[in-house]
């Protein structure tokens, strides 16, 4: 025995180089002789979502729990997709089947006998069928609509047993087909921001609707409001600046740092002055839709920490603060 094939011999690293060799080989396949079976399966997924198709994701053991992480990556990615147990679908779960759907099959050898035991029943429901096998000659493969390759040279078990390789190629395959999909689709950031609404993502991906100050607790004075005024608005509102509104609409901002600048070239003059007079007239604005990502890179850009959101006739729907963003990161 070898002492790459001697599990005694063999290192960690030496188990990531097989495994990065199997997604080398993967590459070159999808690049040259497997360029067209991926560009149908990935036909057949988007054609599902257009006709409010699911995809089912289906495999048993380690197969399985890849299987799972490709039903989750389709569902984030903006294609509903759900995993199905082979070993249940033959006592009733097929239920979840719908016309319409598409079922991805993984199996390394395509003869796992609970997987096979579905393909009659595919076949009758008219399912598009697409596996991913490591023998492109094995009877899942030979069932499919679209069979994809993941055969590898080795497993990365020392005893080229354990799945390892094979599933590493399987879960990138899975991978590559998500994104493919979401891109022919065209989802986009904000798409993606809606199903992650949660945790350190959430929040990058938060839209300025969701932190923003609205209502009451937007500062407004009008054009004609004096200073004293201006400053008490201020004040009371906490967010170092107001709006200078008229008709609801945006006419200019005044900010702490505005009337800084205001008291030291006037004085005690300033305070006779009316907010008209003290404004910016063309305040940076955003819209309640755009990332708060966006939103914090042009605080960061123009070195302020407010601004005024509004919508496309210029009426005031809140106020997003640098406080606000925190946690949230440019993306």
């Amino acid at each position: 025995m070898s002492a790459v094939n001697d599990p005694g011999t063999l290192q960690p690293a030496d188990l990531v180089r097989t495994e990065a060799a199997a997604l080398n080989a993967l590459a070159d396949r999808l690049q040259g002789i497997m360029a067209a079976d991926f560009a149908r399966a990935v036909d057949l997924v988007v054609r599902c979502g257009a006709g409010n198709g699911r995809v089912v994701v289906t495999g048993m053991g380690k197969s399985g729990v890849i299987a799972q992480k490709i039903a989750a990556t389709l569902s984030s990615t903006g294609s509903p997709a759900l995993f199905l147990h082979p070993a249940e679908a033959v006592h009733g779960d097929l239920g979840v089947l719908m016309p319409g759907d598409v079922v991805i099959a993984l199996s390394a050898s395509g003869e796992t006998e609970e997987i096979l035991r579905l393909l009659a029943t595919l076949k009758r429901k008219g399912d598009a069928l697409i596996s991913f096998c490591c023998n492109l000659q094995s009877t899942l493969a030979l069932a499919s609509d679209v069979a994809l390759d993941c055969s590898v040279e080795r497993e990365a078990c020392g005893l080229n047993l354990a799945p390892t390789a094979s599933t590493t190629a399987m879960l990138a395959l899975g991978d590559a087909l998500a994104i493919a999909v979401s891109l022919r689709k065209g989802f986009r950031a904000e798409d993606f921001a809606e199903l992650h609404p949660g945790g350190k993502l959430g929040k990058q991906l938060a839209k300025v609707r969701d932190l923003m100050h609205a209502g009451d607790n937007v500062p407004v004075v009008m054009p004609t409001t004096g200073m004293t005024d201006v400053i008490y608005e201020m004040s009371s509102k906490k967010l170092g600046m107001t709006t200078v509104q008229e008709d609801g609409r945006l006419r200019g901002v005044i900010s702490d740092g505005d009337l800084r600048r205001l008291l030291e070239r006037e004085g005690g003059a300033a305070l006779s002055k009316t907010a008209g007079e003290a404004m910016n007239p063309h305040p940076k604005t955003i819209g309640s839709g755009e990332l708060a990502a966006k939103a914090l890179a042009i605080l960061e850009e123009r070195k302020i920490t407010s601004l005024v959101v509004v919508d496309t006739e210029q009426r005031v729907e809140g106020v997003v603060h640098l406080h606000d963003l925190w946690g949230v990161e440019l993306i």
